[in-house]
């Protein structure tokens, strides 16, 4: 068998919606919309979590009091001590005249500046303002797999074609990606945003036999949206906000998305819980990995491992908890744990944090994100073979040639890896 000119189709499970993530989070890496009846589509997508909150104000109070003279003691009987020194039958002692310094109390009072932490999970601009938050990010997803094939393929002459029973690989994609949430504070609990999305991404089938790789580059911008994000409850203890978007994945699918968060401020930190969903409407009818190349009769061929079949929309669920912590004046650490519901498998996932602020408009983040469970590993995706000139006999003994996609088999999924390392460069103005 020879494979040329592979063409991969990715759908980056990230769709968080709103800023790291996010990154974030569908768990679905690298899936692409296809409908079987025509080859699968070729393009991919990441989104990415923005995050929006604001701190209250923090007051420390001390008190000095000098409780006395720190430098100056008076003996307790001066004058006796000067009696030791006159002469016997003085008729009268000298007089003594002591002073005693004391300080007065005071009390400083140290308060903290109000200040907007960009990258707090709740962070959303005040009225009349404007943020923006640029998502630079490196994606990795793989897994394993190898294929169970049932249905036997012929040619014309009855020659069997293609023997993949036993066959198998490694599929892997890396790739840069580029975010851009750019939102305005029309009130100071109501704020509007729009997103940007480019990728660079390297997709690749790495066989186990002596076969080169098959990979492709696919850059483009290939995500666009916009949305509203509306902080309900503020005040000294608690905070919370809800967020409704849509997104467009190019040849992908259009994605609707509402975000819960809700959260509990003690001291300096806040820990908050979060849920989401999405509603995913597929330009097709399935998505997955797939690749296509010349076969042994001269023609086109294509084999397609799709994650699921058969629906044009899907659901997605989320729900998570974290802690955003701010360590002092410009430093701030957030944790967040995320579990997902991703249509064709279950995900657990965590990410972390460390951020920069220096002042009131400009801010780094530098995270990290992976997952550590996946219901993907041990699973059977469907195995699915188009090529033209090749035939497979049908139930009722007859044979029909495969002008489209058939599933002649399984394809086991192992050693599944999500990871993800972004820096995000946060500015208000």
């Amino acid at each position: 068998m020879k494979k040329l000119g592979s063409v991969f189709f990715g759908m980056l499970a990230a769709i968080a919606a709103v800023n790291a993530d996010a990154a974030t989070n569908w768990g679905t890496r690298a899936g692409s919309s296809a409908d079987l009846s025509g080859a699968p589509a070729t393009r991919t997508r990441e989104n990415v979590n923005y995050e929006k909150y604001q701190t209250r104000t923090l007051t420390k109070t001390y008190e000095s009091k000098d409780a006395g003279d720190l430098y100056y003691s008076k003996p307790a009987n001066r004058s006796a001590l000067y009696k030791q020194y006159e002469g016997a039958g003085s008729s009268s002692a000298k007089s003594s005249k002591t002073t005693t310094r004391t300080t007065r109390s005071e009390k400083v009072v140290n308060k903290m500046k109000r200040k907007y932490f960009l990258a707090h999970p709740f962070y959303q601009p005040l009225e009349g303002m404007f943020g923006s938050h640029t998502d630079l990010s490196y994606n990795m997803n793989s897994y394993d797999f190898t294929i169970n094939q049932t249905v036997p393929v012929f040619d014309v002459s009855d020659n069997p074609v293609t023997a993949w029973n036993g066959y198998g690989g490694k599929w892997d994609m890396t790739g840069f990606s580029i975010k851009e949430d750019f939102s305005y504070g029309i009130t100071d609990r109501i704020a509007i945003m729009a997103m940007l999305q480019y990728d660079a991404n390297e997709y690749k089938f790495e066989w186990d036999d002596e076969s080169p790789d098959d990979k492709m580059d696919d850059n483009g911008l290939n995500l666009f949206g916009f949305g509203g994000q509306w902080r309900f409850v503020d005040n000294e203890k608690w905070i919370a906000t809800a967020s409704a978007y849509f997104q467009h994945q190019k040849d992908i699918a259009n994605n609707y998305l509402i975000e819960l968060k809700g959260g509990y401020k003690v001291a300096s930190s806040t820990i908050y819980g979060l849920a989401r969903g999405w509603y995913v409407d597929l330009d097709g009818n399935s998505y997955g990995n797939g690749v296509t190349g010349t076969n042994p009769l001269g023609g086109e061929s294509t084999m397609y491992l799709p994650y699921q079949v058969g629906d044009t929309s899907v659901m997605y669920l989320e729900a998570g908890a974290g802690v955003f912590s701010v360590l002092n004046e410009d430093w701030t650490l957030n944790v967040e744990a995320i579990f997902g519901d991703y249509d064709w498998h279950n995900q657990g996932s965590i990410k972390g944090a460390i951020g920069w602020q220096p002042n009131d408009w400009f801010a780094l983040n530098l995270y990290a994100k992976m997952a550590f469970y996946d219901s993907a590993d041990g699973k059977d995706l469907g195995f699915y073979w188009k090529e033209p000139g090749a035939f497979y006999e049908a139930s009722d003994g007859s044979k029909v040639e495969m002008t489209e996609f058939t599933e002649l088999g399984t394809a086991k999924i192992d050693n599944y890896s999500e990871t993800k390392i972004g820096l995000q460069v946060m500015f208000q103005f």
